[in-house]
Formats: C-alpha cells, structure tokens, sequence
C-alpha cells in the first residue's frame, strides 16, 4: 500500500495522519473510514483560519491614486495634452508691472583739488510792452490784429516779438486830483469833481482803486478798495480846498513811488490843470522818475478847459502871462501821458466827460500785450527809446478801411521807452 502524508499546518491543534489505501478497500471497516473522513474534512476546514490567526501578513504596498497621477498622454487628434494634475498659480508680485523704473543715479563730479564750489547764473532780461490802437475819430479799439501785425524797434534796431496775447482784465488805479484854492476855484474844483465822478461810474466790481489829492502837500483820501461807493463819499467830501499852491510834480513823484511797491500794471488818472507853483521836485527829476518807473501807465485829463476858453487871448499882461503858463502846463499833463502809453484829454464842457472816460476805459481794459527779449543784454541802466508800428501780411505799413472803404485813421498807444536794469557789482 502506498501512502501519501499531508503536512500539518502551523498552528493547527489537531494532529492528523491520513493513509489511503489503493489496493483494497475493506467494506468491514466503512464505517469507520466514513468517521475518519468526516474528522479529515473538519481539520481541512478549520486549518486556514488558524493559519490566518497565527501568522502575521504582510500589507502589500498602496499605490497612488489616480488623481495623483496626472494623465500625461497626447490626444490622439494631436494638440496639447490634458493636464490633470495641481495647477500652480504664479505668485503675486509686491509691485505692479507698470512702476517706472528708479532713476538713474546722479553723476557726482569733484572738484579738482584746492577749488571751491562755483554756481553760473545767467539773466536774460525781458521787455514787455502794451500798446493800444485806437481808430481816432471814434477811439473805439481796433481788434483782430496778429502778432505779424506788429514791428517793435528799440534804439532804432527792430526786436524780435517773442510772446503776444491780448489783454482784458482788471485794473489798479489811483485817481490822483487837483484839490487847490485859486481865484478861479469854482470852475477847477467843478470839472475835477465831475471827472472823478465820471471815472467812479466806469469800474467794475474787480478793480482796484485809491484816491490822493494834492495842494501844497499830498492826502490820501481813501486807500485802495473794491467798493465804488467809498469812492464816490470820498469825492463827494471834497468841498473846501486849504492852499492855493498846486504841488503837482511832488504828488505825482510820490504817487509813482508809492504805486512801484504794487506788483503788477497800475494806472494813475491824473486830473489837474497841469500846472505847478511850489514843488521842491523840477520838471527833469520828474520826467526822469516817469521814464524810469516801470508798469505805471498815466492818463492825463485837464481841467478848467471852459474857463480857458473864455478868458484865453483877452488883453493885459496878466492875462497872456496865464495862456502861457496853461500852454506849458498842457505840455507837461500831454508828456507824462506819453512817455507811458497813456492818453492826454483836454475836455471843455462837462457833457464831453463821459466820451473821455469811455475811451479811457477802452484804451486801459483792451490792449496788446508784446514781449520781446532785448538784442543789447546789458543791464547799463540806460535808457532806451522804443517804436511800434503797424504793418500788412506784405510788410507795407497797415492801412484800415471802414465798411464803405473809407480810410480810418488809427493811432498807436505805447511808451516811449524804458531804463535798462543797472547791473549790480
């Protein structure tokens, strides 16, 4: 008989020998194989638990998720593949894209040894002129003209025109008046007061304006204010004059001082007879402080015009002795105007004043404004003349026409001149 032995598993508590028996089969013995069978069947089922129980097993290792494996494989119609992994944002930048870059460092320069620190500055003066034009038989301002328009001439030498514009603003003015007793006060004192009365209409609330008279010495009477109506209880409250003498070269010497500490152009409305009886200033002083001051601009009106005409060439000496004092005194009144750009008004009757205030206030509130820089740079303080013309598109000089093709007279408003700046060692 041959047999086969089946090893015992680890752990099993039953012990179990199987023989088979292939040569005869004893049927005495049935039921005792049937038992030894039964008891086999029972160890087989209970052996891989126990096997299970007793020996320790092995955990095979995990492998990664799919989700963590990115799918890296190429469509098959070509193209990028899919990404299926962790998308990596970029990281936020501190500063946007769009900062200018730092500025290139300073270049440092040194100093050859033994030499300080020296500094060049150069000035480069500049002029500016304002001219007016006038038509003369309406003094209604002439609108329209281009920089082209104009030649400027300083010294004779025409000067290049660097800047141009028109101006229209508000002004600073002083009204400086006659307030003097005479044996003709009423008629004086009547056309001064109506001039300045006819000048308070004219303002406008933004300008700026002061009142100073003058007899012997000079009063200020209102400084300067906004509100007409301070101005006009100021002129109403001059009634009695107290001295006869008529200082005018001291007040007008005073006003242009006491103006040159206002930034700015300012206007000084003269009104007065023109004449002069006892300043301690003479007539060349005076001239030379009007050339020599700057953005002040007169504009002379003279009274006792009525009088004048009704007493004027009558016989004595006397009488011619005073024709020739108002002739000369006309001349100084039409000279300070001149020498500034200003106009000179001689008005006879009171209904004329209106007319010469509007073309005052015409000639001060429209003007053209020339900048030019000098072609002599030196600051001498020499004074120096200037000249303004009006020429075409061609160069000819500039003939005006009125709607019926009249020829329009016109005249030129502008200073004389100026004094260079004296150079300072």
């Amino acid at each position: 008989m041959a047999g086969c032995c089946l090893p015992t598993p680890l752990g099993c508590p039953y012990a179990v020998n199987i023989e088979v028996g292939m040569s005869t089969i004893r049927l005495q013995d049935s039921s005792r194989n049937r038992l030894a069978l039964a008891v086999l069947m029972v160890a087989l089922a209970a052996g891989p638990t126990s096997w299970s129980q007793g020996t320790p097993q092995s955990q095979p290792p995990q492998q990664p998720s799919p989700q963590q494996q990115p799918d890296q494989t190429s469509p098959d119609s070509g193209g990028p593949g899919g990404d299926n992994g962790a998308i990596a944002l970029p990281k936020k930048k501190d500063k946007p894209d769009d900062t200018p870059p730092a500025a290139p460092p300073q270049p440092k320069f040194k100093n050859p040894e033994g030499a300080g620190d020296y500094s060049l500055r150069v000035n480069v003066p500049e002029v500016t002129v304002d001219v007016g034009v006038l038509l003369e038989k309406t003094g209604q301002f002439v609108p329209g003209l281009k920089p082209s328009n104009f030649r400027l001439y300083e010294d004779g030498v025409e000067q290049k025109i660097s800047g141009f514009k028109r101006v229209e603003a508000p002004i600073t003015a002083l009204l400086l008046c006659e307030f003097a007793n005479s044996n003709y006060t009423y008629a004086f004192l009547y056309d001064m007061r109506n001039a300045a009365w006819e000048f308070a209409q004219q303002l406008r609330p933004q300008d700026y304006v002061a009142l100073m008279t003058f007899d012997m010495r000079t009063q200020i009477w209102l400084d300067f204010t906004q509100d007409k109506r301070q101005l006009l209880n100021a002129i109403q409250s001059l009634v009695i004059p107290g001295f006869s003498e008529r200082n005018l070269f001291d007040a007008l010497y005073e006003a242009e001082d006491r103006l040159s500490r206002i930034e700015g152009h300012k206007y000084i409305i003269l009104i007065a007879s023109g004449r002069d009886t006892f300043s301690k200033i003479t007539l060349d002083k005076i001239y030379q402080k009007v050339k020599s001051t700057p953005d002040i601009t007169i504009f002379a009106v003279s009274t006792g015009g009525a009088l004048r005409a009704m007493t004027e060439g009558g016989p004595g000496f006397g009488q011619q002795m005073r024709d020739i004092d108002y002739l000369q005194a006309d001349n100084e009144m039409k000279t300070f105007a001149k020498m500034t750009g200003g106009m000179w008004f001689e008005p006879r009757f009171v209904a004329e004043m209106p007319e010469v205030f509007g073309d005052i206030n015409k000639a001060i509130r429209s003007k053209y404004e020339l900048i030019y820089h000098p072609s002599n740079p030196k600051q001498d303080g020499s004074y120096r003349k200037l000249r303004v013309e009006l020429v075409d598109d061609e160069g000819k000089p500039l003939h005006m026409q009125d709607e019926k093709h009249k020829q329009l007279k016109y005249e030129i408003i502008a200073r004389d001149g100026y004094r260079a700046k004296q150079e300072v060692e």
